[in-house]
């Protein structure tokens, strides 16, 4: 199953579910800073799981208790997809340019980028992009 389109809240309220592996809503709601109410908290698990990205592990009293049914890798990268698409026409050096300028990459980082990138030309060698 494909990663689903998530908001913001969305995504920071299933980036704390991964956090603890699995939870009932006022966990979450107690680990975000300056949270909404509860009941808008509950509400987003709502739908979080109508898009198959939570599922119901068990009841813990009246609250369920729920687990990510999406996995971390897929979320980022249709998040990272997204984001590329949006600004940079999918093209990578763009926005690495632009964590260059704003300090968010350091030249160890950037060594550490190299690294993936020629073990990954290695794998897929057929796969190498020019730019």
């Amino acid at each position: 199953m494909p990663a689903p389109e998530l908001s913001r809240f969305e995504l920071e309220c299933l980036r704390r579910l991964w956090a603890r592996g699995k939870a009932a809503v006022r966990d979450i709601h107690a680990d975000l800073p300056d949270p909404p109410t509860y009941s808008t908290v509950r509400k987003i698990f709502e739908r979080l799981e109508e898009k198959g990205a939570v599922e119901r592990v068990r009841r813990d009293g009246r609250a369920w208790v729920y687990r990510s049914a999406v996995k971390p890798s897929a979320v980022i990268r249709k998040e990272i997809r997204r984001l590329l698409g949006g600004l940079f026409d999918g093209r990578g050096a763009p926005l690495i340019s632009h964590l260059v300028e704003m300090d968010a990459i350091s030249l160890a980082d950037l060594r550490e980028v190299e690294l993936h990138l020629r073990a990954n030309a290695k794998r897929k060698p057929g796969r190498r992009r020019e730019s």
